[in-house]
């Protein structure tokens, strides 16, 4: 995996990576804080915050003696567009299959679209 797209979704495969990172969303924290709730080590969340940092997901850095963890939030563009790109071609996928489905129906059903000018 040498592209950062694939990267950055191997680092969220992890549920307790994409935790850290909804948690970050509000705030820099350091890695006791984000160790906090979970029942591992702290070297544990260090392997896990190395995995999103080089995903580029993550940043960490000195503020005294506080190493904060920030949240890299550009990275979700990247992630947006690909998204956004296979969600339109979905979309046009559903619009072409409705409108094969519409004409099925209509040479099924004659009757639900009576023709203009005719006598009932």
């Amino acid at each position: 995996m040498t592209d950062q797209l694939s990267r950055v979704f191997a680092a969220l495969a992890d549920p307790t990576r994409r935790d850290m990172v909804a948690r970050l969303t509000e705030s820099d924290h350091t890695v006791n804080d984000l160790a906090a709730p979970y029942d591992v080590s702290l070297q544990a969340v260090s392997k896990h915050l190395k995995v999103l940092e080089e995903a580029g997901l993550v940043s960490r850095t000195r503020d005294a003696q506080r190493r904060p963890v920030h949240l890299e939030a550009e990275v979700f563009d990247l992630m947006t567009a690909w998204i956004e790109r296979y969600r339109r071609q979905a979309e046009e996928r559903f619009a072409r299959l409705d409108a094969v489905l519409a004409r099925m129906q209509d040479a099924e059903d004659p009757t639900a679209h009576p023709q203009e000018g005719t006598a009932s």
